[in-house]
């Protein structure tokens, strides 16, 4: 592993349990919106305000990878059809936010990431939305490459080729660490990256696919297999 010079890495599942924090922002959401917009909340469950995001999707063909986009364009819906302003969708998106950021990192992580970052530079490559200044992981890396940033989602190549043309290395000299098989592990090694499956027991390894040539079950592990 020397010729590793970046360490790529996905966020949520890998650094924090992401459902739960999901399902909490969302309660947050709809008591917000139930205290000021309470037609909203009369029309729509939280299972509904799902639903629709669904149906929204829809009408954003090739943006499915942008979801502060889709997520604002459901509350607008919703307030919409509500008969309230679609304005509010800014403010109750914000909301939502706030509460989404609110996780609670792995044990290992804090220390796993200190001892990476002695390791070489780290990269956050993510699907998701989570800030982590706001988080305060943020100084451990020196850069976040998103999807609605490079307009791709993993396991699009795009989004590894990003991560490269960030850490301006070749994707030889990049490891991609994440918990999802394919979003992370298939499909970092089909883009020439050296490819680590971080396994919480959040996922079963899909018979389909090729096992990973490398499993760690958390940071400190993944810092000892990179020599960090």
């Amino acid at each position: 592993m020397q010729n590793i010079k970046a360490i790529c890495l996905d966020l949520d599942d890998t650094l924090w349990d992401l459902a739960p924090v999901l399902q909490r922002a969302e309660r947050v959401l709809h008591e917000w919106l139930a205290e000021r917009y309470p037609r909203i909340t009369a029309r729509f469950s939280i299972a509904d305000l799902r639903a629709l995001r669904r149906a929204v999707e829809a009408d954003f063909p090739g943006r499915e990878h942008d979801l502060p986009l889709l997520r604002t364009a459901t509350l607008a819906r919703a307030a919409r059809e509500a008969g309230y302003d679609e304005l509010l969708a800014e403010e109750a998106f914000a909301v939502f936010q706030r509460a989404r950021n609110a996780v609670q990192p792995f044990p290992d992580v804090h220390s796993g990431l200190e001892r990476l970052a002695r390791r070489a530079p780290l990269l956050a490559l993510t699907n998701g939305t989570a800030d982590l200044a706001t988080i305060g992981l943020g100084r451990h890396f020196t850069a976040v490459v998103s999807a609605v940033e490079i307009g791709a989602a993993k396991p699009d190549a795009r989004a590894f080729d990003a991560a490269c043309r960030r850490a301006g290395l070749p994707a030889a000299a990049v490891a991609h660490a994440g918990d999802h098989p394919r979003n992370d592990v298939d499909a970092a090694r089909a883009a020439g990256l050296v490819a680590v499956w971080v396994d919480r027991g959040l996922h079963e390894w899909p018979a389909a696919l090729t096992p990973p040539e490398h499993t760690v079950a958390d940071l400190h592990e993944l810092a000892e297999l990179l020599g960090g």
